[in-house]
């Protein structure tokens, strides 16, 4: 194999072979690694090194410490901001083995993107780059090996403009041990604890990316859908849901049902252990342009006791599958938070039922199974599957950017640029990215401000949509929203303060009572004059969690936040929910109400016409030939509070294909005709007529007359017989022939020419007509005589569409 054609990570590693300096050519390198054993050069390869050098990181999901036997795990190999790699190598070793034979590696690999990755071809049991160019981050699935192997150390090497980062300790190398026994009924996820200091706001958005396009074998095309988004930042002590785990039956009933009630309810209960529910609408159909529809997102804070993040989704319709993250930890080592997590997601079985294929019968799985990923090679049935074993095609994507942070941070690692901006409120776009090919109405003017002092509201504007000349161009919203402030408090004044959002209240001081709560803000642009800014940054309140702390009271948690407003625009609802801690002492009823609801104000509508996306494509003929109906389909893309729409959404038309062929069919055979002689050999015939001639490539006609052999007596031989014969055979000639002729007074002769040829089709396409006659040869001059006259005939052709 030429050097051009190898992993760039092959490349480069052999740049540390001695061979390489000596001239030797490509082929002879090869030879001479596989004789030595190559996987364990890759091992003992040494490249430049830096102490403290932890800008590529290798992770296992959920960072366990104990793998269990058969389990798969997510890995990821990643680069931080701005560090990019060009080439890797990942492999899993026993722990204390070199990596010369075999039997040293530990469990296997699973490509998921093959653009990304690809099994090294003189170490296959190692994964590589597919492709030598710029990435900062891989994923691969490694499936544990059985029980007895004891410790695997997984280890990876970077390779980052010709230099090869190795790290035998540290951020490239992975030890995780087999789970005892004793332990089994335990989660293989004892994650360390979290060093870092007050809360932090993240935003959970989901971008799915299944559709008829992406997943064209058996994609369902009615009723496609992500169900409503359920999970929660959690701690160590609570595991929503887990590869290699049993589904709960809140779990079960979102994988089967796409419900979240009975999950919220689970989530609920473990109240200690909970800080938010995550929740986000569902999405129908599946995939939608950014420009009909905004990707479901949800916002939830974590601190230092419930620092993990877990939510899942179901792919609908499925069997019981789902996609989705477990105990995601957004603490850093660093004693900070997380900036930004993007996670690539393939769909996964929750082991309750036994279904192949999108829209498979109910068929529960008895007994139930583990949760695993879904494989190529599950089923031939599967809409996955492939013969060749390759991955799965990614069905979505979530991204978590962190907010806001809230109290005093104590990260090791001091914050920089990107962590201050992060926490800061995105600043507005000034210039106009519209595609030219997006044709809009102009913008109305802004709404009043939904706030009417100097706590931030939104104002609104609108504009429609007139035309898309590119349907493969997605055009921007028709809605723009701004942040503004009530009169005096203008972002724009040069004398006023520019603050951030208020960041979530702190948990009250007390779980029984009366006690206080505070919430903070920053300061975003100081008075242009360089005066010193007089907007408070903290605000203290008084709060009353379990107002009686008796023992016929009920203790529970504090209100949680609001939910967004259910009205985009003009007067909506928000509820707020908080959950029962523990049961009154003396068995009473709890009487606490754990939902809220009030009203909520938006910017003021502006009725707009309605906004509909571009038809679809016809739907097929509703027949295979003859005619028939097809239909096409449009969306209301304007939101249903900004007023009725009248216009229609599907329509239907009739179709016509190909007439229908239409097969000969005849009438029943006659009676055999008497033998045809009166002595010795003959025959004798029957036939049948023809009622429907064949058309359009219909049956064709089979035959009409049938002959078969007769005999009669015997025919007596002498020269007085033959005379007799000739007699007979002359006389009843005559009497035909004077028969015919008093026939011929009584029924007049009508001769008719043979049918002639068909006339050329009037038209092209679309259904035209052809012609033929039978013109009358001979007519006989009585007037008595009216049926001979000349005949036509008519038939269909080229029918197919124009």
């Amino acid at each position: 194999m030429g050097a051009h054609l190898q992993p760039l990570a092959l490349r480069l590693l052999a740049l540390t072979f001695p061979l390489v300096a000596k001239g030797f050519s490509d082929e002879t390198l090869e030879k001479a690694v596989k004789s030595e054993g190559y996987c364990s050069r890759i091992l003992r390869a040494q490249g430049t090194r830096r102490e403290g050098y932890n800008e590529f990181s290798l992770r296992v999901e959920g960072d366990p410490e104990f793998y269990k036997p058969g389990n798969s795990y997510r890995v990821t190999l990643s680069a931080a901001t701005p560090a990019y790699f060009r080439g890797f190598t990942l492999i899993a070793l026993k722990e204390g083995k070199e990596g010369d034979k075999e039997e040293d590696h530990a469990g296997t690999f699973q490509i998921i993107d093959e653009e990304e990755t690809q099994f090294m071809s003189n170490c296959p049991v190692a994964v590589t780059e597919s492709t030598p160019r710029r990435r900062t981050r891989i994923q691969v699935f490694w499936t544990a090996p059985p029980a007895g192997t004891g410790c695997v150390i997984l280890k990876a090497s970077i390779v980052q403009k010709r230099i090869i980062y190795f790290q035998d300790e540290g951020s490239l190398t992975k030890r995780i041990c087999e789970q005892d026994s004793a332990s089994e009924g335990v989660t293989d996820k004892p994650i360390l604890d979290c060093c870092a200091c007050g809360t932090a706001k993240y935003r959970l958005t989901f971008y799915g990316n299944w559709s008829e396009k992406t997943h064209p074998k058996d994609f369902p095309r009615r009723t496609n859908h992500w169900s409503a988004i359920i999970g929660s930042s959690h701690s160590k002590n609570y595991i929503l849901w887990e590869y290699g785990g049993y589904a709960s039956e809140g779990v079960k009933q979102v994988a089967e049902l796409g419900s979240p009630v009975k999950m919220e309810e689970e989530i609920r209960q473990q109240s200690d252990e909970v800080l938010t529910v995550i929740k986000a609408k569902a999405q129908w159909p599946a995939w939608q342009p950014l420009n009909v529809r905004a990707a479901p997102s949800a916002e939830f804070s974590v601190d230092r006791h419930r620092h993990l993040m877990s939510f899942l989704t179901m792919l609908g319709p499925s069997p019981d599958w789902n996609v989705g993250l477990s105990a995601e930890d957004l603490c850093t080592k660093d004693c900070g938070w997380v900036q930004r997590v993007v996670q690539d997601l393939i769909p996964w079985d929750a082991g309750t039922d036994s279904g192949v294929s999108y829209e498979s019968p109910n068929k529960p799985t008895v007994p139930q199974e583990k949760i695993r990923p879904l494989t190529s090679l599950d089923h031939p049935q599967s809409p996955f599957y492939d013969p060749e074993g390759g991955s799965i095609k990614l069905v979505a994507r979530v991204v978590i950017e962190r907010i806001a942070r809230k109290g005093e941070q104590c990260n090791i690692v001091p914050d920089n640029i990107d962590d201050i901006v992060a926490d800061l409120a995105p600043e507005e776009k000034e210039e106009d990215d519209t595609p030219e090919t997006c044709i809009y109405s102009n913008w109305s003017p802004w709404s009043a401000c939904s706030s009417s002092t100097c706590e931030k509201g939104k104002r609104m504007r609108q504009r429609m949509l007139k035309a898309q000349l590119d349907l493969s161009v997605p055009c921007p919203d028709t809605q723009d929203f701004q942040p503004c402030m009530g009169p005096g408090c203008s972002d724009e004044d040069g004398s006023t303060c520019m603050m951030s959002d208020w960041i979530t209240w702190s948990p009250c001081s007390v779980s029984c009572g009366m006690g206080t709560r505070s919430r903070e803000r920053y300061v975003k642009q100081f008075p242009e004059d360089g005066s010193m800014c007089k907007v408070p940054t903290e605000e203290t309140e008084k709060c009353i969690v379990n107002e009686e702390c008796s023992p016929s009271s009920c203790l529970v948690t504090e209100w949680g936040e609001w939910d967004e407003c259910s009205a985009s625009c003009g007067t909506g609802m928000k509820r707020r929910h908080r959950m029962i801690k523990m049961t009154p002492a003396d068995g009473s009823m709890c009487k606490a109400e754990t939902t809220e609801a009030e009203k909520c104000m938006m910017p003021e509508c502006h009725t707009i016409p309605c906004l509909l996306s571009p038809w679809s494509e016809w739907s097929d003929c509703s027949v295979t030939c003859g005619k028939g109906m097809r239909t096409r389909q449009r969306m209301l893309k304007s939101a249903a509070e900004l007023g009725d729409c009248n216009e229609e959404l599907e329509q239907a038309e009739k179709c016509m294909l190909p007439e229908c062929p239409i097969d000969c069919e005849l009438t029943e055979w006659s009676q055999w005709s008497e033998c045809n002689t009166s002595c010795g050999k003959g025959h004798m015939i029957r036939t049948r007529m023809i009622k429907i001639e064949p058309q359009f490539g219909g049956t064709a006609c089979p035959e009409t007359v049938q002959r078969t052999k007769c005999r009669v007596r015997k025919c007596l031989r002498g020269p007085g017989m033959e005379k007799r014969r000739w007699k007979e055979a002359r006389e009843k000639r005559r009497s035909e022939q004077a028969k015919k002729a008093i026939d011929s007074e009584q029924y007049p002769v009508c001769r008719l020419k043979p049918w002639t040829a068909w006339t050329e089709c009037s038209t092209l396409c679309g259904g035209g007509i052809q012609e033929r006659y039978m013109m009358v040869k001979k007519r006989s001059k009585s007037t008595q005589f009216t049926s001979c006259k000349d005949k036509k005939e008519l038939r269909a052709c080229n029918v197919h569409p124009c």
